[in-house]
């Protein structure tokens, strides 16, 4: 079955929306990856500064492929030095895995 990771990142208040804009302009970054199932951007909405970044994998070895290759790259700036990356937007962050056991979907799909 598929496993699911889930980014917790605290995102101060004024932040949003360039968490939220940085994420848009990468919105296909993830999508042709061999075992990418699910991606979504969870944005609070009261009582907490925790945004959720719920991606699903058809295995662990997949996400891990990924992590190794595209990602890291992502997130060591393409070539650029660390002087040219923009600050991060999340003050935090937190990495939950989980397997799928069960899952249903309308009509009981």
């Amino acid at each position: 079955m598929s496993v699911v990771k889930i980014n917790v990142l605290t995102v101060p208040a004024e932040q949003r929306e360039t968490l939220e804009k940085r994420f848009a302009s990468r919105a296909h970054a993830v999508e042709n990856s061999d075992g990418f199932e699910w991606f979504e951007l969870l944005r609070p909405v009261e009582g907490t500064d925790t945004y959720l970044v719920y991606t699903r994998w058809r295995d662990e070895a997949a996400f891990q492929a990924w992590m190794e290759g595209p990602m890291k790259s992502a997130h060591q700036g393409g070539g650029e030095t660390a002087g040219d990356r923009p600050k991060p937007a999340a003050s935090g962050s937190t990495l939950w895995s989980f397997e799928v056991v069960q899952q249903t979907g309308p009509g009981g799909a």
